[in-house]
């Protein structure tokens, strides 16, 4: 059986994360083939993980490239006017849902295996059915929308023609098109699955379409341009719930948000990442100063902001308390990484606080401190806080997405973005030292019971035979019941995020 894991920004050329999961199924599942088609930046990228002998083969598909991977340059027929026609009122249209819009992508993918698709969208006849279908909608909805200039228009095009990309690529035979995120990677599925009838999983690691909210409402377009692209990724992620064969989340938290956005609940099958507790061992001693730990990439999802700022609450109560924070600063990332630092110094903190860069092995980062702490504002189903919990290390993390599934009762939740909270429950750990050693305990007992990599591979084993068997047998595949689900599921998180 060969999959074809269908990547986009991650493995294996960037560390962490999800990479960190792509290279643990991949190496797990050994008697599996996997290829992997990834979508990258511009197509230069260096693998950073080395293959194993599994992995047949690496696909780099750029998005983002000057170069166009179009077919000959025929002029935009009659027929793709009508299906432009369709995609761009599905864009400014909410009533027209996603029907349109997912009939609307399969044309457009037979259209760009005979011409140039992204010379037909940015040609000067669909620039102006988008700008006319968008007046229309304005003028019937009462100015409730802004303006779209031709600059807007332009602008929100060629965004498009990137994203749309996928569809220009005819993946390569495979018996699983399995992609690791919705948006463009859902894409390629949805082409492994019209050209060689074969099953299409779908994982999503976070939200992809709330993530795009949280990226977009920031980015410095207008908000015509924010509204298409948004409408785009909200319709894209619907289209991919409705063609995939089954919906596999990282967490139950994934699980409410997927059915939320329209995904059949028959459909959806949840499996929580997991971790060899052997590379996360309980250190013998806590370190001699009364120590937070945080360890993970600096980036604003972290709140890395929230984290200082408890600190400096943490250290009124504990004077001589330190915050290590470990982790690399990704590219494009230096200019938060320096507001941190100027954090620090506002608030009187140097020599307490660090910036100590990356740790190898990650274990010794958890194992320097006497609390591992999270304070991010958006998280799916976090690496960090099962392997500090493997590290028998008591946790304060955010109550968002999955992490609460994670913890249990054997770590303190508090709310995003309250750095009072984070910093009273960080005072109370370091005090209290029986039952910061008691939560510790508790929290390896729970990662040896519910989130080891012998789980996880074996659930993903049955998970691929499963959808394969269903495939062949003509039917959809049976959605089972996560294992122990009634001890992990959960009422809901307290994430609030503005």
């Amino acid at each position: 059986m060969r999959i074809a894991l269908i990547t986009e920004g991650t493995y294996p050329f960037v560390e962490g994360g999800v990479s960190v999961w792509c290279d643990q199924l991949i190496r797990g599942l050994q008697e599996l083939e996997f290829e992997v088609i990834a979508l990258t930046g511009n197509g230069l990228e260096k693998a950073v993980y080395p293959p194993p002998a599994n992995l047949k083969g690496v696909v780099n598909f750029p998005l983002w490239s000057s170069v166009r991977r179009g077919r000959s340059r025929n002029r935009a027929s009659r027929w793709f006017n009508q299906v432009h026609h369709s995609f761009v009122n599905a864009l400014v249209r909410p009533n027209w849902g996603t029907t349109y819009f997912l009939w609307a992508l399969k044309a457009m993918a037979g259209y760009a295996q005979q011409a140039d698709l992204g010379e037909a969208l940015l040609s000067e006849a669909s620039i102006g059915r988008l700008i006319k279908a968008w007046k229309e909608c304005q003028d019937a909805s009462g100015a409730e929308l802004p303006e779209l200039t031709l600059q807007d228009a332009l602008l929100a095009t060629d965004l498009l023609e990137h994203l749309l990309r996928p569809l220009q690529f005819i993946p390569p035979r495979a018996a699983v098109y399995h992609a690791v995120s919705n948006g463009p990677a859902a894409l390629v599925g949805m082409m492994g699955k019209w050209h060689h009838q074969a099953p299409f999983v779908l994982t999503e690691h976070g939200v992809y379409l709330r993530e795009r909210y949280l990226s977009y409402l920031q980015a410095p377009y207008s908000s015509s341009v924010r509204i298409l692209i948004l409408n785009f990724f909200r319709l894209l992620s619907s289209a991919a719930y409705r063609m995939a064969d089954l919906i596999v989340p990282v967490s139950e938290y994934n699980r409410r948000w997927e059915e939320r956005n329209g995904a059949f609940p028959s459909s959806i099958r949840p499996i929580h990442n997991g971790i060899d507790p052997t590379q996360f061992p309980p250190p013998a001693v806590e370190p001699d100063l009364p120590t937070l730990v945080f360890v993970g990439r600096i980036d604003p999802l972290k709140d890395l902001h929230t984290l200082i700022e408890a600190f400096a609450y943490t250290k009124e109560q504990v004077p001589n308390a330190r915050l290590r924070i470990f982790g690399p600063t990704p590219k494009g990332n230096e200019p938060y990484r320096a507001s941190c630092e100027e954090l620090i110094v506002r608030l009187g903190l140097q020599g307490a606080a660090s910036f100590e860069g990356r740790v190898s092995p990650v274990a010794k980062g958890y194992q320097a401190g006497h609390v591992v702490v999270l304070s991010s504002i958006s998280e799916s189903f976090p690496y960090a806080v099962i392997e500090a919990m493997s590290c028998e290390r008591a946790t304060v993390s955010t109550d968002v997405g999955g992490v609460a599934e994670a913890v249990g009762d054997a770590g303190i939740l508090v709310p995003a973005r309250d750095p009072v909270a984070m910093g009273k429950a960080c005072v109370e750990l370091l005090l209290d030292d029986e039952r910061r050693i008691a939560l510790g305990k508790a929290a390896r007992a729970r990662v040896l019971k519910y989130f080891t990599l012998e789980r996880f591979l074996n659930d993903y084993r049955k998970m691929y035979q499963d959808v394969v068997f269903a495939a062949q047998a003509g039917r959809v595949p049976v959605q089972e019941e996560a294992k122990d689900r009634a001890d992990l599921m959960l009422v809901g998180s307290g994430e609030v995020v503005t």
